[in-house]
């Protein structure tokens, strides 16, 4: 295996990884929001998506993230001198990855949380949470394609506009489907 076998490896499981980090926080939203069903109907649904939060996480976002870090260390490895130690841009796609791990850590305590029906965070905060990971994802794809922490600066102005947006648009939508309700 080369460093593109690696690399395209690498891609695979971080696609993996995101499409857990981004359907997850989704389930912990019908989850605590399946509070406002009825009794009986509130159990079945609840211990449904407990199953279904238990499997993506340890079945498949357990393991992608374990080998995108594997194959991404595997790569600064290879290439240490190439890329490590010249380019600040992997230093700061490093950083968004430490806060991408801090993410699923949370994920994690939110799952066993709700495993014990404590629901700290409404469906509208965890809607916002599941945003997220898309800046974190706009943030590391950008830093890996262009290289190039000069216009850092620039790039998390713009990543910050994009989150406000982002934020906009789950409010814009919860609003929508309360006038929908009423």
């Amino acid at each position: 295996m080369d460093y593109n076998h690696i690399k395209a490896i690498h891609i695979i499981f971080v696609v993996s990884w995101f499409a857990g980090l981004f359907y997850l926080p989704r389930l912990f939203v019908y989850h605590t929001e399946a509070n406002d069903k009825p009794d009986l109907e509130r159990k079945i649904i609840q211990e449904q998506f407990q199953k279904m939060e238990k499997i993506l996480f340890n079945a498949i976002m357990i393991p992608a993230m374990w080998l995108t870090l594997l194959t991404g260390a595997t790569m600064v490895y290879w290439s240490w001198w190439d890329t490590f130690s010249v380019h600040g841009w992997l230093h700061l796609k490093l950083g968004f990855v430490a806060v991408l791990l801090l993410y699923h850590l949370v994920c994690r305590q939110i799952i066993k949380e709700l495993r014990v029906n404590k629901f700290r965070f409404t469906g509208f905060q965890l809607r916002l949470y599941n945003e997220i990971a898309t800046i974190l994802l706009f943030a590391i794809v950008f830093l890996v394609v262009l290289k190039n922490t000069v216009d850092w600066l620039w790039g998390i102005a713009g990543l910050m506009i994009f989150a406000v947006l982002i934020m906009s648009a789950v409010k814009i939508v919860k609003s929508i489907r309360e006038k929908k309700k009423a």
